[in-house]
């Protein structure tokens, strides 16, 4: 078998990237987006997007994000995976996110050289297209707009506890002026509901391309939960991504939130996929 070649992409390479991700774009969204990235401006507070490829001969075959995000294709095979391995070595710290049968073989090769886990979990991934959404009604007084730079102390506190909700690192801990910022460079994508003049939802569109939205950091104010705002705001998400024509909307939940799946289920998600979830450094 001829050996791999492994190279950084440039702007040159945005189509046949592409073009190779289309093969599973649902399992590749986030991988899709930021390949469609390379050689454009950098999101304000987000370095620019750096992708590595694998080829062999001259057809490309298998990705690799590494700024910035650790994205890795999910359709990856174990020679590009281990073709790949020092480039992930290399980085200070990632977080791996793919089908459960591509992060443990690259796992495995990680550990080998020393890295340390963090966090390891399984999600599952749900999907929803247009006509198969049921849109949960708004309860009174709740509004839903664009997030404003006004409102980041309200989402500084907001994805500290979902991440310790999650049981996640924390790291407002170690660096919160670190934190703040990149709460604020996410800021653009960033969708809250409002009532009676406080934040009481927010949802993160992370990715939003023509192939799909990625929802990401879907967090309700504690005060504020089993009232229905979670269904109305993912709601509201979805019908902004439609509205966008976008393919469908997506998100993950952690294995065993039965009430998340739930919720999800009853505005017509369905599940597609089973992920692993691996923070390392």
């Amino acid at each position: 078998m001829t050996r791999l070649r492994v190279r950084a992409l440039g702007p040159s390479d945005r189509a046949d990237a592409l073009a190779c991700l289309e093969a599973a774009p649902r399992l590749n969204l986030h991988l899709i987006d930021l390949v469609a990235r390379i050689g454009a401006p950098s999101r304000r507070g987000e370095p620019r997007s750096e992708v590595v490829g694998a080829w062999r001969g001259d057809a490309l075959v298998s990705l690799l994000s590494i700024s910035p995000s650790v994205v890795l294709d999910a359709r990856v095979g174990a020679d590009a995976a281990l073709a790949f391995l020092p480039y992930l070595g290399g980085a200070n710290a990632g977080l791996l996110k793919s089908t459960e049968d591509v992060v443990g073989p690259v796992w495995e090769g990680l550990a080998q050289r020393g890295r340390q886990v963090l966090l390891d979990r399984i999600e599952n991934a749900f999907a929803v297209e247009a006509r198969d959404l049921r849109p949960a009604p708004v309860p009174p007084g709740l509004s839903f707009r664009p997030a404003r730079p006004g409102d980041v102390d309200a989402l500084v506190v907001a994805s500290r506890e979902s991440l310790i909700e999650e049981d996640r690192p924390d790291p407002s801990r170690r660096d919160p002026a670190g934190f703040r910022r990149w709460v604020r460079s996410r800021i653009p994508r960033a969708f809250v509901g409002e009532r009676d003049g406080a934040l009481v939802f927010v949802g993160y569109a992370d990715v939003r391309c023509p192939q799909g939205w990625l929802l990401q950091g879907i967090f309700t104010w504690r005060e504020a939960r089993k009232q229905g705002i979670a269904s109305a705001g993912v709601s509201e998400l979805c019908r902004r991504a439609f509205a966008a024509h976008a393919d469908h909307v997506q998100l993950a939940v952690v294995d065993g939130n039965e009430a998340a799946e739930r919720l999800y289920a009853g505005l017509g998600f369905e599940r597609f996929a089973r992920l692993r979830t691996l923070l390392f450094s």
